[in-house]
């Protein structure tokens, strides 16, 4: 009973003080000692891993599930984490995993091989008795797995139809963190309010768009927690998380805002910044509308002004993307590729060619959202841009998850365009699940656009099972080039993530695949 009352009476004290700084105008509230409060960018959709796909739910589901295998600190390297070791056959089609011993989940139940085999098999088998726990929307990651076998209670095996060099990345992404058996079964389809897995701290509750709060779980394999309790809540509106940072009511907060980076330059705050495989990109909708003609699209292109949007919207904290890749893949990026330059004159040349003077946009915009940096302001820019050359936009604003129920589904009927953003874990990942045409959303992909050229195709599947490096870069970056010139998508930028906490915390650090990892986070 005190472990539930103590992250309410926290996140009630940590309101009321923020509501007393912000009348007072000074930042003297304080959040309980060894209780952090994080200020999330939005409401999570779920809290089964297998069953989400925003960046916003998974800095939640890092801290309380474990994968086979992890990154490494600092890294996009994977190293052992409920799997101490592995092997890989000659053929790179069977991956044989030694599990840890002695790891129990959250709920009591033991973590063995069975239960990886559940885990996967109920992503991947529509025949599995737990199949509809789901949707699985980035089983997708997972679709070379042939079979998962279990040789002993410590080993456990994959067999894959062919080579696939992603897979271990996968392993490592939200969508391979290992759940209870025995809580999905309890929970069916509520599991994902009632989750249960083995990592460093466990549910406690989650009160509908106020908070998440987890507990440190003592037991856990790689050390307990400093911190006794989480709380993550829901801010969408970046203006009042801010505020909320200044006043005392949160420890933590994400994807601050640009303009209000300087807020935080005092000896009071620390501020953190990091590159990573990020792009923001507007979807354009290719099957129907004035953006079936490629020449609009590149006309789209032209007209945005990116180096405005880089320089005044997100002051200076991301970079104009040139193509779908984001150039912190280094080994993969094309850096041969320019970005579209900002060309007015060209737009309105292709517009003329193509017809579509005057055409009527419908363009959807989210109020915020997992990497989406500042997308209000970003969309009223580029709505700006788009009707200096003849279009004519309408936008239509969403909160985040009404937004991607409207997005995900695709565009068909509904809108031309769509702000859209991806953190990722391998140059695989983005063009995949958006760009191939076994993507289209009634396939259970991503490609919201419906984006369709088989030589794109052809060079993602060859690349996918490529186990030389050197040659998967060069499928990489021919498709690169290809995916500029077809313009599926406006390409703006590549955001720099950031992140700010007050001085009462340490041990924070930032992880380029955009998680929150708060085991060795302490607060005095």
């Amino acid at each position: 009973m005190t472990l539930l009352t103590l992250p309410r009476r926290a996140l009630l004290a940590a309101t009321a003080a923020t509501a007393l700084a912000l009348t007072v105008g000074s930042a003297a509230a304080q959040t309980p000692e060894n209780v952090l409060i994080v200020g999330q960018i939005a409401e999570p959709q779920a809290l089964d891993p297998a069953a989400v796909t925003a960046v916003n739910d998974f800095r939640i589901l890092m801290n309380m599930y474990d994968g086979l295998v992890r990154y490494k600190d600092g890294t996009l390297e994977v190293e052992p984490s409920l799997a101490t070791d592995w092997t890989i056959s000659e053929d790179g089609t069977i991956y044989t995993f030694t599990l840890r011993d002695g790891v129990t989940f959250h709920d009591g139940s033991a973590f063995d091989a069975e239960a990886v085999k559940f885990n996967f098999d109920r992503m991947l088998d529509e025949s599995h008795p737990y199949s509809d726990t789901g949707p699985f929307p980035l089983a997708f990651f997972f679709s070379s797995v042939q079979s998962v076998d279990v040789i002993d209670p410590l080993t456990v095996s994959f067999t894959l139809n062919a080579p696939y060099a992603p897979f271990l990345s996968n392993l490592a992404y939200p969508t391979g963190l290992i759940v209870s058996p025995a809580a999905v079964m309890e929970y069916g389809a509520d599991f994902g309010r009632n989750p249960s897995g083995t990592g460093a701290f466990k549910f406690v509750e989650w009160r509908s768009n106020e908070a998440v709060v987890v507990e440190a779980n003592p037991d856990y394999w790689d050390g307990a927690p400093e911190l006794e309790t989480v709380v993550f809540r829901p801010i969408t509106d970046a203006n009042t998380r801010t505020a909320e940072m200044l006043a005392g009511g949160i420890d933590l907060m994400v994807e601050v805002p640009p303009v209000a980076l300087s807020e935080f330059q005092g000896d009071a705050y620390s501020v953190y910044e990091q590159a990573g495989p990020h792009v923001w990109f507007l979807i354009l909708n290719a099957k129907e509308g004035p953006f079936a003609d490629v020449r609009v699209r590149q006309a789209a292109n032209y007209a945005i002004n990116k180096e405005a949007i880089v320089n005044d919207v997100l002051e200076g904290t991301a970079e104009v993307a040139a193509g779908p890749t984001p150039p912190a893949f280094a080994w993969a990026y094309n850096p041969d590729l320019e970005p579209y330059p900002y060309d007015p004159d060209r737009a309105r040349e292709l517009l003329a060619e193509a017809g579509a003077e005057g055409a009527e946009l419908t363009f959807y915009v989210t109020e915020g959202g997992s990497g989406m940096l500042d997308p209000v302001a970003m969309g009223t820019a580029i709505q700006a841009d788009l009707e200096a050359v003849g279009l004519n936009v309408t936008i239509e604003t969403y909160e985040w998850n009404t937004f991607l129920g409207n997005v995900n589904p695709g565009l068909e009927g509904k809108a031309d365009m769509a702000e859209m953003a991806w953190m990722t874990n391998d140059p695989d990942t983005l063009p995949f699940l958006a760009l191939r045409t076994e993507a289209w959303p009634e396939n259970g992909g991503f490609n919201s656009g419906y984006y369709s050229n088989p030589e794109v195709d052809a060079l993602l599947d060859a690349a996918r099972v490529e186990t030389d490096q050197e040659e998967r870069a060069r499928l990489y970056r021919e498709m690169q080039v290809i995916v500029q010139q077809d313009a599926p998508w406006v390409f703006v930028a590549n955001w720099k993530q950031n992140a700010v906490t007050s001085d009462r915390v340490e041990g924070f650090a930032l992880q380029p695949s955009f998680f929150l990892l708060l085991q060795d986070v302490t607060k005095n």
